[in-house]
């Protein structure tokens, strides 16, 4: 291959790893810029006493078709798995069942107008196809008018401002709806959950698609940082990093939108505005490993005046790992509030008081290890209209395309969106 065939990809998550594989594919030779020291972005697995885990919680759905494909090149289908999960409810210092008709019938605290109300809503979200009604619509005010004041304080209003604080009431219904209608259609059947997860977790995907980008000449620098994508002419002539200039004719980058103005800064003025416009939300992601569950639940809402999370997710109820049993205790907030700079204990204790509050059983020596992780940019902010304040994917600079998980809107980021839309990317940027 000549140099005229190599393509620049900044930024190795699944969005990157997708965009570099078509690349692949296609007879191109991608090469990757990741500041990280492995692949996967909020995917990637790390060494948690031994055990090789992610670092942020994943899941799969039985609409996940772009993942699904890839795994099946891959010939990495048969390391899928399906298994039914159950949801629950943390509510009035009481565990109850949730995420089924019967659990939604049974629910304490909540009256049966509401709970029909509730149903309702969901059921008909689930059915729903076409977002595009719901493009400029507030979320919260949407969601009060169907389900009733009742049911919105119960069972969604410490959701929404657990997670989004300031921005609750400037969110777009399509986004909110995307996430209940996946969730809602991934079921064997109206009582039963279906989610799914990989044999080794992520890493198979990612060491799968790492190989097949590499065995056709791809190439990756880890560790490396992107400092400047170079521009001249009105067009991209290489990447700089601190190891130094490298020429490319074709510039994809896949890193979170808001560090485009940074690597850019050559870029039109209209077109940095927008990028600088876009608000995201950040984590302090808690996983801890114990000696004994929590509760049966894989999903655990919470709504307790004395929690600031909107949940827990207990991945071995998922995905068994042995005699080990991994829980995850997200904190989002915007990255700009201050609690996201508060120091990691104070996280870890709250998740030890949390999880104890849940399960009384659970004794400090019950907790084997925990630690927390933190990503600025984990998600978007949508507000109605979101798709119109983003710029071009193809930008007005010959051979530079940007998109983040933004650009799959209303869909919420996810591993097999991000696959789908970067091979996309990877076709029109080379055709």
């Amino acid at each position: 291959m000549n140099d005229r065939t190599r393509i620049a990809v900044l930024g190795a998550g699944p969005m990157g790893l997708a965009v570099a594989y078509q690349l692949a594919l296609d007879g191109h030779q991608p090469v990757v810029f990741e500041a990280d020291d492995r692949v996967g972005g909020m995917t990637a697995t790390f060494d948690f006493g031994g055990l090789d885990i992610e670092r942020y919680y994943h899941f799969h759905c039985i609409s996940d078709h772009a993942f699904l494909q890839v795994l099946d090149e891959l010939g990495l289908a048969d390391r899928m798995r399906w298994t039914e999960t159950r949801m629950g409810y943390w509510f009035q210092n009481r565990l109850q069942p949730w995420g089924n008709p019967m659990a939604l019938l049974r629910f304490k605290g909540l009256g049966m107008v509401a709970k029909l109300r509730y149903g309702l809503h969901a059921f008909l979200s689930t059915k729903r196809d076409d977002w595009r009604p719901l493009d400029h619509v507030e979320a919260t005010g949407w969601i009060r008018r169907w389900v009733g004041n009742e049911a919105y304080e119960v069972l969604w209003r410490k959701l929404f401002e657990l997670k989004f604080y300031d921005y609750t009431s400037n969110l777009s219904a399509a986004w909110i709806w995307s996430r209940i209608r996946r969730i809602g259609r991934s079921r064997y059947d109206i009582f039963r959950e279906k989610l799914g997860y990989l044999e080794g977790g992520s890493a198979t995907l990612l060491n799968g698609m790492k190989h097949a980008i590499e065995t056709r000449g791809g190439i990756f620098h880890l560790s490396t940082p992107v400092q400047r994508i170079l521009l001249s002419d009105g067009r991209v002539t290489g990447v700089q990093t601190a190891a130094g200039t490298e020429s490319f004719d074709k510039v994809i980058s896949t890193v979170p939108l808001p560090y485009v103005p940074r690597l850019a800064p050559d870029l039109p003025p209209d077109i940095l505005a927008r990028y600088q416009a876009r608000k995201n939300i950040a984590v302090v992601c808690v996983i801890a490993k114990l000696k004994k569950p929590v509760t049966d639940n894989f999903w655990l809402n919470t709504n307790d005046p004395d929690m600031d999370i909107p949940g827990i997710v207990e991945y071995t109820n998922l995905r068994p790992l042995g005699n080990e049993h991994v829980v995850y205790v997200p904190f989002y907030m915007p990255g700009e509030h201050p609690k996201y700079g508060d120091a990691d204990e104070v996280f870890l204790e709250k998740v030890r008081r949390y999880l104890k509050k849940i399960n009384p059983g659970l004794e400090d020596s019950d907790f084997v290890d925990i630690r927390a992780s933190r990503y600025r940019y984990a998600q978007p902010i949508c507000p109605p209209g979101y798709l119109e304040g983003l710029p071009p994917v193809a930008l007005p600079v010959k051979g530079l395309w940007v998109a983040d998980t933004s650009y799959y809107y209303p869909e919420d980021r996810g591993i097999s969106e991000s696959i789908g839309f970067g091979r996309q990317m990877a076709r029109d940027a080379t055709s």
